[in-house]
């Protein structure tokens, strides 16, 4: 595997290690998980175009998926929802964006992805690069553009 392709992976399984042990008891997870996604975009923007395009499809355990989502919703609390450009200020009711929902998709994809590399290096990365393309590259942006936020207001520790 190359160079990219490792740190790739390398970077993975640290996302998915630092949301598996996020805990209400430690605070600092999701500072070091905003520290981590730029080098998540960094490594999945590295990777070469092969141009080999298969279907994409992500299914997965939707109730693991759920249950992840809601772990984390609960960790997050009041900084989990946030505004999307295009929202209407309001009473913060109908926040459009949700910060549990970006980390549960980023994490099911790599997640997936390392259970493949196991077999199939080539796909995983293939999966990666197609799955970052068409759905979870856009959670990374809002997560981090909402991280940001987050960390200017001094609401993550």
């Amino acid at each position: 595997m190359s160079p990219v392709a490792l740190d790739l992976a390398q970077v993975a399984q640290d996302y998915c290690e630092l949301i598996e042990n996020s805990t209400s008891h430690d605070d600092r997870w999701l500072a070091q998980v905003a520290s981590l996604l730029p080098k998540l975009h960094v490594a999945v923007e590295s990777l070469k175009d092969d141009s080999r395009r298969r279907n994409y499809a992500l299914m997965g355990d939707l109730d693991a998926r759920f249950e992840l989502y809601t772990h984390l919703r609960g960790l997050l609390g009041n900084r989990d929802g946030y505004w999307m450009e295009f929202d209407v200020a309001g009473d913060g009711q109908a926040m459009s964006g949700s910060l549990a929902d970006d980390l549960t998709d980023i994490y099911c994809e790599l997640k997936h992805g390392l259970k493949v590399m196991e077999g199939e290096p080539g796909l995983a990365l293939e999966e990666w690069r197609q799955g970052f393309r068409m759905h979870w590259g856009q959670h990374l942006l809002d997560a981090e553009r909402h991280l940001y936020e987050l960390r200017a207001r001094g609401e993550l520790s």
